[in-house]
């Protein structure tokens, strides 16, 4: 009977650890960290990895245990000897908690994963960039960082984690394809600058769901190089929207193509389906599609700006422009915050071409108000369409 016990407590034990089915676990606890929110685990974490990275078996995980585990500035590089990593999140991973704790306030990122392929991070855990330092002025000599950074990682699956209080971007995705993002919880105030929830650049294949992101800029913000981006069932607010840009800033040619928007809801946002673009810049934001949408309170619930301006000024005599062409605005219903709840601001220079809307109805959410619409040379066709786009045939 002991002998049987034994073998039972040994199998249980295997399971854990992936011995016997080619796994390895790796604690970070076992590599010196201490869940206790004020030691720097930068060293353990750094260890863990590089264990982790030269496992050879496909599927080694590095765990990360109840606790609150501090970290500085961090980079996690591969390539590994696996293309089938994970990581998993149960405790809290929290920033130094002032500017003047950071060990380096120059990266322009708190954790950056490069060069890493098939990489998964789970769990129930919490990311937390105690944000609230930088927000105000930040000392000269510092660059708010983005969170967490993947750069040249292709195959990645992130899921399960909250995402706390960043000082920038929550999430920036470069270089990377094959991407999936679901099941994630992305807070801040709405009054936090550029703290985007998801910021996509460079990147193809990346499918982001079922995750709900309030922040204080873009829920999902998709920039030049990318291309077939969906995101679905995503709910957005407070925030800036679901952006396509801004592309074509300082004249740059910058391009984005392919992003399907589906059953999102925007509530309460500064915006809700937007695509901006810099005065005399050139490329293209082709084949987009924001569909099955729900509004609440939705500031300019549809807007293309073609004519985008962050300083305020209106930038005329501009001889190029970043070309917009083929958008489809399809069932989207709900309130707007604004009477003018569709804008179609378009370029003198180019315009916007192959505009399609159906099966909207955007009522105001003010008593009384009535919405409209507001467009300048934009060419298309609208259908059942509530405000009535005048530029756009019926």
């Amino acid at each position: 009977m002991d002998l049987l016990v034994a073998l039972l407590v040994f199998c249980v034990a295997a399971s854990f650890l992936g011995i016997g089915n080619g796994k390895s676990a790796f604690n970070v606890v076992n590599f010196g960290a201490k869940g206790d929110g004020k030691t720097d685990n930068s060293q353990a974490f750094g260890a863990a990895w590089n264990a982790l990275c030269g496992a050879t078996q496909a599927g080694s995980i590095l765990q990360i245990p109840a606790g609150e585990f501090l970290l500085q500035p961090i980079a996690f590089e591969g390539p590994c000897k696996s293309s089938n990593l994970g990581i998993q999140v149960f405790g809290n991973i929290v920033a130094p908690n002032s500017i003047e704790e950071w060990k380096n306030c120059q990266t322009g990122y708190w954790i950056s994963f490069t060069n890493v392929d098939g990489l998964v991070i789970d769990g129930e855990g919490t990311i937390d960039g105690k944000g609230s330092a930088w927000w105000g002025n930040v000392k000269k000599g510092c660059q708010r960082p983005k969170a967490l950074h993947f750069n040249n990682c292709n195959n990645l699956r992130l899921s399960g984690l909250n995402h706390l209080n960043s000082p920038m971007s929550h999430i920036a995705i470069n270089d990377c394809h094959v991407v999936s993002i679901f099941n994630l919880h992305i807070t801040a105030p709405g009054t936090s600058p550029n703290t985007d929830g998801i910021d996509i650049s460079a990147s193809t294949q990346v499918n982001i769901h079922d995750s709900y992101i309030a922040t204080g800029d873009d829920c999902v913000a998709i920039n030049s190089g990318s291309s077939q981006i969906n995101i679905t069932s995503v709910v957005c607010g407070p925030g800036h929207g679901i952006s396509v840009g801004s592309l074509g800033k300082d004249g740059a040619e910058e391009t984005a193509e392919e992003v399907h928007v589906q059953h999102c809801t925007f509530q309460k946002t500064q915006n809700g389906a937007r695509i901006k673009t810099w005065p005399g810049g050139s490329g293209f934001a082709r084949a987009i599609t924001f569909e099955h949408i729900t509004l609440i309170d939705a500031g300019n619930p549809i807007i293309i700006d073609q004519n985008y301006r962050k300083d305020g000024r209106y930038h005329t005599n501009q001889a190029s422009a970043v070309e917009i062409s083929q958008v489809t605005y399809s069932d989207i219903q709900g309130t707007s915050a604004d009477m003018q709840a569709i804008t179609l601001d378009c370029s003198v220079v180019i315009g916007c071409k192959n505009i399609l809307m159906d099966q909207i109805n955007i009522t105001s959410s003010l008593p009384g108000k009535t919405t409209y619409a507001y467009c300048q040379n934009a060419e298309g066709r609208s259908s059942s369409t509530t405000p009535n786009v005048p530029c756009l045939k019926n």
